[in-house]
């Protein structure tokens, strides 16, 4: 297949070569990948539940003052987690950008087969219209001749006369 010209033919990101599994990977690849880059972020996210929990089974049972520390700890868990997410976001940010990019141009090689899949269609429908044509033309062309002979053959009989005329043409000739 050729290679593309213009922006697909522009290379992969550089830190990436190596790593297709990178690029081709499905949703449980995807979290997968993300739980190793960023695996505070659960982390945090497990920490709040867990409060949660605690603060609901605390109040329950009417401990109002464990309660009261449960939902600090949610807070403290929720803070730890946007923190977690916004830190996350800085180092990863140059990785996502990347993957922008190559997703993009993913979708746009993606775009252009599509177009020439969608061409090499448009053609074959052509060719097979303009075949149906030309045999048509030739089958209408067969019967236009056909129809002409047949045309033909009808005015030689009449000229000549069908059996009736024939045997008029015998007694007149017989008699004259």
């Amino acid at each position: 297949m050729e290679q593309p010209s213009g922006p697909l033919s522009k290379d992969l990101p550089s830190s990436f070569e190596g790593n297709r599994d990178f690029y081709e990977e499905n949703r449980w690849q995807k979290l997968g990948r993300r739980l190793k880059e960023e695996p505070l972020i659960p982390l945090g996210c497990a920490a709040t539940c867990w409060a949660l929990w605690g603060a609901t089974k605390s109040i329950r049972r009417g401990n109002s003052y464990k309660a009261q520390q449960m939902f600090r700890m949610r807070l403290y868990a929720q803070a730890f987690t946007i923190v977690a997410m916004v830190a996350g976001s800085f180092y990863h940010n140059s990785d996502r950008i990347l993957r922008k990019e190559y997703d993009d141009l993913k979708k746009e090689q993606k775009a252009q087969e599509k177009r020439s899949a969608w061409i090499k269609e448009l053609e074959a429908r052509d060719k097979e219209e303009t075949d149906w044509r030309e045999k048509m033309a030739k089958v209408t062309e067969v019967r236009e001749q056909e129809a002409r002979a047949r045309r033909a053959k009808e005015e030689e009989r009449v000229r000549e006369g069908g059996p009736i005329a024939r045997a008029v043409k015998k007694i007149k000739g017989d008699v004259e």
